[in-house]
């Protein structure tokens, strides 16, 4: 098999008998063997039983027995997410001989649905801290370019799609660690509405922001996979409760008439992007419009308002989910996890109930500002991929996020390409909808990707490799 099949693609060879899923796992472990010495995106590969998996879901289809579209697809999961009889590490010396009993909903999920578990990807520690040298296992790497940074906390999941390494990959975002890092790989990634996707089994951030959901190559595959995701489950006392629509009815139907909002002041005035990212995000409203969608303008509370309430929630909340090992093994955390656990017991009670007080009136606003709207746009990171070896300690506090309003709102957003920057490093816009309007923002992610040449660009280490072949 030569090139990287999207994971649409490959569903529709496996379904017509013209691609086999053995074949597909092979050949994504031949550019593992190839590529993940620079790029670090596993730590842990499951060889043998991504090989059964294949096996079986191959014996299904030519049992006209498929379970689905994603019956016979190579992916990877976050290593914060149980594995029964796998270990699950947390990319933490804490974890390290850590095996799970059972595993995690999505992992089981996703399972169900015929995938092949091609391994474990790199994270944060905890998904959290940023790129840290002092861990067991090192950073993953962008492969755009293995120097820079593939912003976190899903970095592995990122790094792994955009290598070709797996097809899809599971991601979890409490600031952003989905689109972060479905922003610099060129992917796409999005963060559901909160509850939509149940986070049992999965180690915990800060519980009222945390999320789960998909990273694939496309918005189209990350319908996919989140149509195999979404649903309630009593394990997340979080979990909506709701009938789940069909996620990829209405790709390919055009975004006429849809009313787009663009908060112009976040990327302009309050965290000024680069000249890179500009251009694509003017680039893509323009395509937008062209598209049909009516284009206007949105303005909400300062991005620092935003970025502040969601990170003095999230210090606060990950201090106490981790407040024993704190407590009793301080010294086995990495030195970026010890200074945000430090900082997070210092919190006031009195300042985290106003933090969630003003979370209460920036979501109002939201709904408010939204409510003539279908979806609003804004960056997703301010620059292109940083080098990883410069990347501050206190990288989430030094400039607001773009990507927190929307964990503090519990809102649908998505992270897609929109062109390439400096160094031919990619660049992003973020679409971002009602709750549980998902498949808006999916219509309106597929639409755009379909009226640009973003997707048929690879990293060029992949490029080559798949020149060679």
């Amino acid at each position: 098999m030569t090139g990287i099949p999207t994971i649409a693609e490959a569903a529709k060879l496996i379904a017509a008998k013209k691609l086999s899923p053995v074949e597909l796992t092979r050949a994504c472990f031949e550019r593992i063997g190839e590529l993940d010495r620079e790029l670090h995106a596993f730590i842990l590969l499951t060889e043998e039983r991504a090989l059964a998996d294949a096996r079986a879901a191959e014996a299904a289809v030519m049992a006209g027995k498929a379970t689905g579209p994603l019956c016979g697809i190579p992916i990877g999961l976050k290593d914060i997410v149980d594995t029964k009889g796998i270990p699950t590490t947390c990319h933490s010396k804490l974890l390290r001989d850590n095996i799970p009993d059972t595993d995690a909903t999505c992992a089981t999920k996703l399972a169900e649905a015929g995938t092949v578990l091609m391994g474990k990807t790199a994270t944060h520690e905890f998904a959290d801290g940023g790129p840290s040298f002092d861990l067991p296992w090192p950073p993953a790497r962008n492969p755009w370019n293995t120097a820079h940074f593939t912003a976190g906390s899903s970095s592995g999941t990122g790094a792994g799609v955009a290598a070709g390494l797996i097809l899809g990959g599971i991601g979890t975002d409490t600031g952003g660690s989905i689109r972060g890092p479905a922003a610099l790989c060129g992917i796409a990634g999005i963060k559901p509405t909160y509850g939509l996707v149940s986070r049992a089994g999965v180690a915990p951030a800060a519980f009222t922001l945390d999320h789960i959901g998909p990273m694939a190559w496309t918005a189209e595959d990350c319908a996919l996979m989140l149509q195999a995701l979404a649903g309630h489950d009593p394990r997340d006392p979080a979990s909506a409760s709701r009938a789940i629509p069909n996620y990829t009815a209405s790709l390919g139907t055009g975004i006429k008439g849809l009313r787009i909002g663009v908060i112009h002041h976040f990327h302009e005035v309050d965290h000024k992007v680069s000249d890179g990212t500009q251009r694509g995000i003017d680039a893509a409203v323009a395509t937008l419009r062209g598209l049909g969608a009516a284009v206007s303008e949105v303005t909400l509370s300062p991005l620092a308002e935003w970025h502040a309430c969601g990170t003095l929630i999230s210090l606060t909340e990950r201090a106490a989910a981790y407040d024993e090992w704190a407590r009793t093994r301080l010294g086995d955390f990495g030195a970026r996890v010890q200074q945000r656990l430090l900082m997070g017991a210092m919190v006031s009670g009195v300042d985290y109930v106003q933090a969630v007080r003003r979370r209460r009136e920036l979501r109002a606003e939201l709904k408010a500002a939204m409510a003539g709207l279908d979806v609003v746009l804004t960056a997703s990171q301010p620059t292109e991929a940083p080098k990883i070896d410069e990347v501050p300690d206190w990288d989430v506090g030094q400039k607001p996020s773009f990507t927190m309003p929307f964990n503090v709102a519990g809102y649908p957003a998505m992270s897609i390409c929109s062109g390439f920057g400096d160094g031919g490093l990619p660049v992003s816009i973020q679409l971002v909808g009602k709750p549980f309007q998902e498949a808006t923002v999916l219509r309106a992610a597929d639409a755009f990707e379909k009226a640009t040449p973003f997707r048929d660009r690879r990293p060029a280490l992949l490029s080559a490799l798949v020149a060679a072949q």
